[in-house]
């Protein structure tokens, strides 16, 4: 037990240096804050842990310091938890708001339960089999607790896993010993809160506290290596997907699966006595081979390996375009293009440092694009000069082929050797690529640091250029597509805003009938209480466009009433009176009252009688009348004026901008055409040349309300 003590005090000591190191080193943020509480916690736990080992007091002594041992480890799961969802993480806030009310449960429950059950967490007894073996018994509150650290520390892997699955080069470099170290100690957390559950009552114990010792201690020594590096700003960018290809997932349902059924084996047999020990050496292989396959140089050992004793090529070049063109193939900007094409480069030539700089639209200068160890921050301050961006572009123009820029004494060279630090000593050298597409360099594409400091051969050189060529074309799709897209809003607010000016003109030219009708009836009292009745409603229909045109909506949506037809139409025609020499004849038959939005048919009428209006000549006529027929409200509004070329009838009337008056916008009728249809309705129209044009529009009868 005083081994056991010894263990459990250098580990706490060993914790405690880590967070004290952890705020000299570390700039201030949310997950320094969250890992130096969290490894002050554990150090306490570990405190209690080895004050337990050590007493020889009694058992009450015994229980005193493993019940603050369990109230330190209340307040674990939440700690992790809200560093896992904010360690390197650029998009940390939106972790930390999707998962708020998950994080305020692993704060507040734990928490809770060893308060208010403070003395009922546990229990010390002996056993009947051996009566001298101190035994502690876990209650149900005790219980909970383990329930949340093992739930908790399942949770921190997968997070800690997708960190580091989303982050590439120096960035997964960087946090590479901070993630081992933290799986190691909740991996250990796992099997002893899962053996803990299992065996509530076991006499081994203080065997799972020496191996939360052992984990601390070793999880420690690697979170040292990680916070004694050079600190760099990190941020990935992690799927918010949960268990998104999770291989903490499948270790750890593959480990508690594999423990219960172990668990239910050694009780039926009877042997529990090494149970625990054969359970841990299952962890400490499983831990083993995750480290193994973490790591780089393992994985480039392998390959070289199979390439030179298997005839084997270096590179399965199917397999690696299919992954490459699958990764750059469903991005729509460039910035995703170049992340996505940055990490392939990365896990393709086993380089930590890659760096994308594209071409600006002046093709003066080169941009800050994507990077697996540079942050924006970062690129700003090693980024390029105008002039020297100038000398890189024409170099790469005059050779768009791969280049080894370490050994070259061209200016250009140099400058891209600023621009891309070495971050080691044995990292080989350093290579650009010119992004081009036919005669046009849109990018820059810079790597070295390769894993185990190998040089590029021809083969790779190769493939470089390959990757170059299709990340340029890519580019080129993404550019064009942008285009495309801004040529298409811009389309699309023309003819938005067409449709508002098209309305203006409509109430302008109402107002102009009214003037031209002014000095023949202004001496009309009637006449003249209608025009400043008809200003006002201009006035107030002005505004009402005003007011929608900050409401912009690509559908058409109706709000339809139960209306008569023939009553919106002479509120259209009330303050009509005519245009100077031209005769508006009405005949109005009866028609039931049928679904309709009131403010889009007046549109519909008014396009209608303004059109048929500038149709005419002098002495013209325009006809108004409704029927019911077959079904149908009908409403025809007819002119004996200019009318249609037949072709002009065929393909362009109802298309928007296609019109036969000079100052017209050729949106009434698409306008109206849409209004009608969504209702329900259609319009027919005939026209001949010098002969007049008829309109028809007809509305469902049967859609009225029951």
């Amino acid at each position: 037990m005083r081994n056991a003590a010894i263990l459990a005090f250098v580990a706490a000591f060993l914790g405690g240096v880590t967070a004290l190191l952890a705020v000299i080193r570390e700039p201030r943020s949310i997950p320094k804050g969250a890992f130096v509480v969290g490894m002050i916690l554990l150090a306490w736990e570990s405190i209690f842990s080895g004050l337990a080992a050590y007493t020889d007091l009694g058992g009450d002594a015994v229980k005193y310091w493993h019940q603050w041992r369990l109230v330190a480890m209340a307040f674990l799961p939440g700690t992790w938890l809200l560093f896992s969802f904010s360690y390197s993480r650029g998009n940390a806030r939106e972790f930390l708001f999707k998962w708020r009310f998950f994080l305020g449960a692993a704060f507040v429950v734990p928490v809770a339960v060893a308060w208010l059950f403070n003395h009922d967490l546990l229990t010390v007894g002996f056993t009947s089999l051996q009566p001298d073996l101190r035994v502690l018994r876990l209650l149900v509150p005790g219980q909970i607790l383990y329930i949340a650290l093992l739930v908790a520390a399942v949770l921190v892997l997968m997070n800690l896993e997708r960190t580091f699955r989303a982050s590439v080069g120096t960035m997964r470099w960087r946090i590479k010993f901070m993630i081992l170290g933290l799986g190691v100690l909740f991996g250990v957390r796992v099997y002893t809160s899962s053996q803990a559950l299992l065996y509530p009552s076991s006499g081994s114990n203080e065997l799972f506290l020496t191996m939360d010792s052992i984990g601390l201690l070793l999880g420690s020594a690697l979170i040292l290596r990680s916070v004694l590096r050079k600190p760099l700003e990190v941020a990935v960018y992690p799927s918010f997907t949960l268990f998104d290809n999770s291989l903490v997932v499948l270790l750890a349902g593959f480990y508690l699966f594999v423990v219960g059924v172990f668990a239910k084996f050694v009780q039926w047999v009877g042997g529990v006595t090494s149970f625990p020990a054969k359970t841990f050496l299952i962890l400490i292989l499983l831990v083993a081979l995750t480290v193994l396959c973490l790591s780089d140089r393992v994985r480039l050992h392998v390959r070289r390996f199979l390439s030179r004793y298997l005839q084997r090529p270096l590179y399965d070049y199917r397999t690696v375009w299919r992954s490459f063109t699958e990764a750059i193939a469903s991005r729509v900007t460039q910035e995703e293009l170049c992340v996505a094409a940055a990490k392939q480069v990365a896990e393709i030539f086993q380089a930590l440092s890659v760096t994308i700089w594209l071409v600006d639209e002046k093709r003066e200068n080169l941009s800050f694009a994507a990077s697996t160890f540079l942050s924006p921050t970062a690129a700003k301050t090693v980024g390029l000069e105008k002039d020297e961006a100038l000398a890189v572009i024409k170099a790469m123009q005059n050779d768009p082929e791969p280049k080894d820029i370490e050994s070259s004494k061209d200016d250009w060279a140099a400058a891209l050797r600023r621009c891309h630090p070495t971050q080691f000593r044995t990292g080989g050298s350093r290579v650009c690529v010119p992004m081009a597409a036919g005669q046009q360099v849109l990018g820059v594409m810079t790597l070295g640091d390769r894993v185990g400091g190998t040089f590029l051969s021809l083969q790779d050189f190769d493939l470089l250029k390959c990757v170059g060529d299709q990340v340029a074309a890519a580019l080129l799709n993404v550019q064009l597509s942008q285009k495309l897209l801004q040529a298409k809003e811009l389309e699309a607010f023309q003819t938005m805003s067409a449709f508002f000016v098209h309305d203006l003109k409509n109430t302008a030219s109402t107002l102009n009938l009214m003037l031209k009708n002014l000095p023949v009836h202004f001496d009309n009292p009637a006449f003249r209480e209608d025009a400043l009745r008809g200003v006002a409603k201009t006035c107030d229909h002005i505004n009402h466009l005003i007011n929608r045109l900050s409401l912009l909506r690509h559908d058409l949506h109706i709000h339809p009433a139960d209306l008569d037809l023939n009553d919106v139409i002479t509120r259209v025609l009330a303050n009509w009176n005519g245009a100077s020499g031209v005769t508006l004849v009405k005949n109005f038959r009866p028609c039931p009252k049928i679904p309709l939005d009131q403010e889009q048919i007046l549109k519909v009428v008014t396009n209608l009688v303004l059109n048929a209006t500038e149709a005419v000549a002098q002495g013209g006529q325009i006809n108004v009348s409704t029927a019911q027929d077959n079904g149908w409200a009908v409403l025809t509004v007819s002119d004996n004026g200019c009318g249609m070329d037949p072709e002009f009838l065929r393909r362009a009337l109802f298309r928007p901008f296609q019109t036969t008056k000079k100052n017209g916008f050729g949106i009434g009728m698409f306008q109206s055409k849409m209004i009608v249809e969504a209702h329900g309705g259609r319009i027919e129209v005939e026209s001949e040349l010098k002969k007049g044009t008829t309109f028809r529009v007809l509305l469902p009868v049967k859609k009225q309300s029951k």
